[in-house]
Formats: structure tokens, C-alpha cells, sequence
């Protein structure tokens, strides 16, 4: 999981550090609605992914997902460790 924690970490420093060149800040700057845009987006091809494209693809849409869906929780100020607590408390 620590590949998740330093993502995490870059996403909030753009967000408190912004850079012209950045994706990241792009997506910042456009708004809550344009990340939700793209996380559903980034969903959708990893549905197709998973029903016809090869595994490489697979896991290549679900990093796309899993990094939006990064940038969507940094714009709403929730943490990872949130993510995971709520994981955490439905293991059985």
C-alpha cells in the first residue's frame, strides 16, 4: 500500500503546490465536476478492459482509476487513511 500513501502525497502537494505542467493541478483547476467526470470515465474503461482487453490493459485502466480517484478524494479533503479504515472495519 505504500505506492498508494506516496501518490497520495504528490497529489496533495500539487494541490498545495500548484504547477503549469502538471496534470494534476489541471484537474484541480477544472473543479470537482471535471474529476468526477473522469474517475466515472476511467470506470467505464476499466469495465471494457476487464471484459475485452488483455490483463496489461487491465491493470494499466485501473491505475488510471485508482489515481483519479485520488485526485477526487484530495479535492474533497478526504485522506486515504479514511478509505482504509473503511476498509478495515468491514474485514471480517
Amino acid at each position: 500500500m505504500s505506492i498508494l500513501h506516496e501518490l497520495e502525497s504528490v497529489i496533495r502537494d500539487r494541490q498545495a503546490n500548484p504547477r503549469q505542467d502538471s496534470y494534476t493541478c489541471r484537474l484541480f483547476d477544472r473543479g470537482l465536476e471535471e474529476i468526477v467526470k473522469k474517475v466515472g470515465e476511467e470506470a467505464i474503461e476499466v469495465i471494457v478492459a476487464a471484459t475485452n482487453q488483455s490483463d496489461e490493459r487491465l491493470a494499466q485502466e485501473s491505475a488510471d482509476l485508482i489515481y483519479h480517484l485520488l485526485v477526487l478524494l484530495a479535492q474533497r479533503g478526504v485522506p486515504w487513511s479514511a478509505v482504509e479504515a473503511e476498509l478495515e472495519s468491514r474485514r471480517r
